[in-house]
């Protein structure tokens, strides 16, 4: 351990040499004073990595110490040692940000700890997290390549989602070991849902697949209460996302019941969430309600109907229920939404769609400055945080929570970065989405893609008779030759959606319930 400078003020210092001995031995170096004038002093001119303070000194008093010492470094952590167990006292010095509370008489090893637990939590935590996994590494390796069904491999995306979040401070030695076994992982889910897919759709699959348009009827419906109900659906939000967004959220609610379950191809706003909110496959769809469904050719928003298809969900299952729905594409009519709160307690369903993340993941494409800021999934991870913290998402989640009222959260898809460019060569009618392609001459080497030559075979409509489906696997995204090496380094390392990968097509749901 390098040097650690420690200031330790208490008016009975004298006392305290057995224990400051012991914290030399240990590797620290402490520096005594009797008072807090003199440790204000000596914060001024010295550089320490924590101060224990006694709260109990005549004269300047070690809370009116405290409260100086964090105007002069708000970020040194200040360790508080007192005789009193008063909550008053208790209560001012957590307020005033203290690192630890210690009650006298204090024993040597107790300081030890908090020193420990305030200076090196997190290089310990690291340590023992690099550990784990590589234990782990092995164990989810032999997982992978032994016959999972998709229940199998949603415990297998659980896992790396998690190492992928408690290794973000990790070495990049092992980071770049988690990004290899989630490559691979990524390659054997694909083959897996190459070979699967179309036989969870017809219904020949013994697996029960929970999928976008079996979500609602069988994890939201059944769980509908007689009071007022919100379903939030945050669009293109990743199961790792949510990890990090739940502690937040379980300070208001608490987590009855969530899960994972799949996005139907493509893995599109325009595919997977129509059919999230018909309760039914795009084909079924484009059938059943002609005058509901657009194309890819036709112009303007192909998810302009969400509402309708919601309530003719609704009326399909029985239920008589009045819903409102609103989409919200920015924070000012994020705060109109929530400025109607109390109008939307007089509905049975209300719907809001959040559009923030899939307008960033475009966004790492289009701008450069927002590519850097979410450069990795990491980055990706943080840029989704503090977006939370400061959304009206989360000041309606807190008004939901003060009404007690049951909260369903959920979304259409998740997202990737891809870095592998995969030739297509398409006529102009075809579709621009890099990670699925649909047109009627589309030239593609077959080994890197999931062919669809029959679009009815997984429920998807064709605009004519030779329309086929290609869907991009893993980390790879579609790219024509003419320009080739400009396309490739536009789009590399960006975040897309449409294809196949456990990002994209393993999403989150929850249901909630205020605390």
């Amino acid at each position: 351990m390098s040097q650690v400078n420690i200031l330790w003020a208490d008016d009975e210092i004298d006392l305290l040499k057995p224990h400051i001995l012991f914290l030399q031995e240990k590797g620290y170096e402490v520096q005594p004073v009797s008072n807090g004038f003199d440790a204000l002093e000596a914060v001024k001119q010295s550089n320490f990595d924590a101060v224990l303070l006694d709260e109990n000194m005549p004269g300047y008093s070690g809370l009116d110490t405290l409260g100086e010492i964090k105007k002069i470094k708000p970020s040194l952590p200040v360790i508080m040692i007192t005789k009193s167990e008063e909550e008053q006292i208790m209560e001012q010095a957590i307020g005033s940000k203290i690192s630890d509370y210690l009650i006298k008489p204090v024993n040597p090893k107790q300081i030890l700890l908090s020193l420990k637990k305030n200076l090196q939590d997190k290089k310990l935590i690291q340590e023992t997290s690099a550990q784990s996994y590589q234990q782990e590494f092995r164990k989810i390796a032999m997982q992978m390549n032994g016959r999972l069904d998709l229940q199998g491999w949603c415990d297998i995306y659980k896992q790396l989602s998690y190492w992928s979040i408690e290794l973000d401070a990790a070495s990049n030695d092992l980071k770049q070991i988690l990004n290899n076994q989630m490559k691979e992982a990524n390659v054997l889910f694909s083959k897996y849902v190459d070979q699967n897919y179309a036989d969870w759709l017809s219904g020949s699959s013994e697996e029960s697949s929970l999928m976008s348009h079996t979500l609602l009827k069988e994890k939201y419906f059944s769980n509908l209460t007689n009071q007022t109900s919100f379903l939030l659906v945050i669009d293109n939000l990743r199961y790792d996302q949510w990890l990090v967004l739940k502690p937040l959220m379980q300070q208001y609610f608490t987590v009855d019941q969530e899960g994972i379950y799949s996005s139907i191809l493509p893995t599109a706003t325009h595919y997977a969430r129509n059919s999230l909110f018909a309760g039914l496959l795009p084909s079924e769809i484009e059938k059943i309600y002609p005058d509901l469904w657009l194309s890819e050719e036709d112009e303007g928003s192909k998810n302009k109907h969400e509402h309708d298809l919601f309530n003719r969900l609704l009326k399909r299952t029985g239920k008589q229920l009045k819903t409102s729905y609103a989409k919200v594409l920015n924070s000012s009519f994020g705060k109109k939404v929530n400025d109607n709160f109390h109008q939307m307690l007089n509905n049975d369903i209300n719907v809001v769609v959040y559009n923030f993340i899939d307008m960033l993941s475009h966004a790492t494409t289009d701008t450069r400055l927002v590519k850097e800021l979410a450069e990795s999934d990491a980055a990706y991870r943080s840029v989704v945080q503090t977006w939370f913290e400061h959304s009206t998402l989360k000041e309606l989640l807190i008004a939901i929570a003060d009404s007690k009222k049951q909260v369903f959260i959920t979304t259409d898809h998740g997202t990737i970065q891809v870095d592998e460019p995969v030739k297509v060569i398409g006529d102009k009618h075809t579709n621009t989405n890099l990670r699925y392609k649909v047109g009627k001459n589309l030239s593609f080497n077959e080994k890197e893609v999931y062919l669809v030559d029959h679009p009815s075979e997984i429920f998807l409509p064709k605009a004519n008779v030779s329309s086929k489906y290609i869907f991009a696997k893993d980390t790879g995204f579609f790219a024509y030759p003419n320009n080739f090496n400009h396309y490739v380094k536009y789009y590399q390392n960006t975040f897309q959606h449409g294809g196949i990968s456990m990002q994209e097509m393993l999403i989150p749901f929850a249901l909630l319930s205020a605390k």
